[in-house]
């Protein structure tokens, strides 16, 4: 893993990356850690709420990986939209609308959502995501 300089990328190039190599990781077939590895901190941490279908804390690569091996389990589509940051190089606030479609139902759910993130080195060391409404999520798995 290669450091990057902190004042080399802007909030939102790093915030962009990181989504980048989210979708791309989910799109591939072999699920490369490599490309993880190019915005994820080895140690990274993803604390999810207890009330979605994937709670808990995702520790490392291995445990990113798991967690979207999850997410894409629950939904057939994500999407953001209006996707705005503030914060530092360090520490960014993340707010955006949220576009869900629950693969066991087929329920579309589109809510506010935020996130904190911590980064080190350009990688992402921590997120704690903030959904609006974890119920209606529940409810849609439901339906």
């Amino acid at each position: 893993m290669q450091p990057i300089p902190e004042d080399s990328l802007s909030p939102m190039q790093i915030l962009k990356r990181m989504f980048e190599a989210e979708t791309s990781f989910m799109a591939s077939e072999k699920k490369d850690m490599a490309i993880l590895a190019r915005a994820f901190h080895p140690e990274v941490v993803v604390h999810e709420p207890t009330s979605v279908p994937y709670p808990g804390d995702w520790k490392g690569l291995d445990g990113v990986a798991g967690l979207m091996q999850q997410m894409s389990k629950a939904y057939s589509k994500m999407g953001v939209e209006d996707l705005n940051c503030c914060g530092s190089l360090n520490k960014l606030y993340v707010s955006c609308t949220l576009h869900l479609t629950l693969r066991a139902t087929g329920v579309s759910i589109t809510q506010p959502f935020t996130e904190v993130l911590r980064f080190e080195n350009g990688l992402l060391i921590e997120a704690t995501p903030f959904y609006f409404d974890t119920a209606e999520i529940q409810a849609g798995l439901l339906v």
